[in-house]
């Protein structure tokens, strides 16, 4: 397969500028909350993530929202989408409006929102493993010239049998077959920071739990603050590993040592009461480039 991808204020908010910026949005929701019936006539709200986010970058690579004009990029995301800056702002926004669709890590999917099928294919581990589901991408981890000792050994417990477990065990896909086991060093302390993707980031702390569990004079500090500034601040040496969920840009690949810790997909989720149930990639593209703007366009 070919990978070429605080807190409730932010997610109160983003609620609140959602049902501003839909027009009749605002009774949608109201219907939802009162668990009326959906209608289908109604506007399809789009949520996205901002620019800079690595799903953003990977989604709309692999659903052609992104397309390439001679060499340059142009991301035709709909712009009457509602932005949100983290997978739990989008979950949140989708989860109050009844009109809404966005898309999240597939790791982080819970009983909040409804995922949709794609292509016919559910976005599970075996079909994101054999190719059947179409939009996944690659939870990178990187980083610049030489790592610490500390850092060398986290880096190796990640891509080790025991962080892969980790990996499977929070819902995503082994990037290491066969890895080898956790060697513990003797004696470690210090710290390792970490930054960048808010999708790789619930992995990699699952990582680093175990981790300091095993390494109790280590500490691994996490910041998630999205992929662009994970990459920027490994290559500047803010930060010693960075987090992107997807692939390196070029520019980027030239500076930085990069593995992907595991895979994952990307879930397209709208409310629980929509009743959409799957959608194709041509209609995913469509919705969200704003070709198609009310649900009864898609729903049967």
């Amino acid at each position: 397969m070919n990978w070429t991808k605080a807190g409730k204020v932010v997610a109160t908010l983003g609620t609140v500028l959602t049902l501003a910026a839909c027009g009749n949005g605002g009774e949608n929701s109201d219907a939802s909350a009162n668990g009326g019936e959906f209608d289908a006539s109604q506007p399809i709200n789009v949520i996205t993530r901002e620019e800079g986010s690595g799903t953003r970058g990977a989604f709309t690579e692999l659903t052609g929202v992104l397309v390439e004009e001679g060499d340059t990029e142009i991301d035709n995301t709909y712009a009457g989408a509602t932005i949100q800056n983290s997978t739990n702002g989008v979950m949140t926004t989708v989860a109050g409006d009844q009109a809404a669709i966005g898309y999240i890590s597939t790791g982080s999917v819970d009983d909040s929102v409804k995922p949709v099928n794609v292509d016919g294919a559910e976005a599970t581990p075996e079909a994101i493993k054999d190719g059947s589901y179409p939009i996944a991408r690659p939870f990178n981890v990187a980083y610049k010239g030489e790592l610490s000792e500390v850092a060398q050994d986290f880096w190796s417990f990640m891509f080790s049998a025991e962080g892969q477990e980790i990996a499977v065990a929070e819902g995503y896909i082994e990037a290491v077959a066969d890895a080898p086991a956790y060697e513990a060093a003797e004696g470690l302390s210090g710290s390792v920071s970490v930054v960048g993707s808010t999708s790789v980031t619930p992995v990699v702390e699952a990582m680093a739990e175990e981790y300091q569990s095993l390494n109790p004079d280590v500490s691994i500090d996490i910041t998630s603050n999205g992929s662009s500034a994970g990459m920027t601040a490994a290559i500047d040496g803010s930060a010693d590993i960075g987090m992107a969920s997807r692939e390196l840009k070029e520019e980027e690949a030239a500076e930085l040592t990069a593995e992907p810790v595991a895979i994952d997909g990307i879930t397209v989720v709208v409310n629980s009461e929509n009743p959409v149930e799957d959608l194709t990639m041509d209609q995913v593209r469509q919705i969200f480039t704003g070709e198609v703007t009310e649900w009864s366009e898609v729903v049967e």
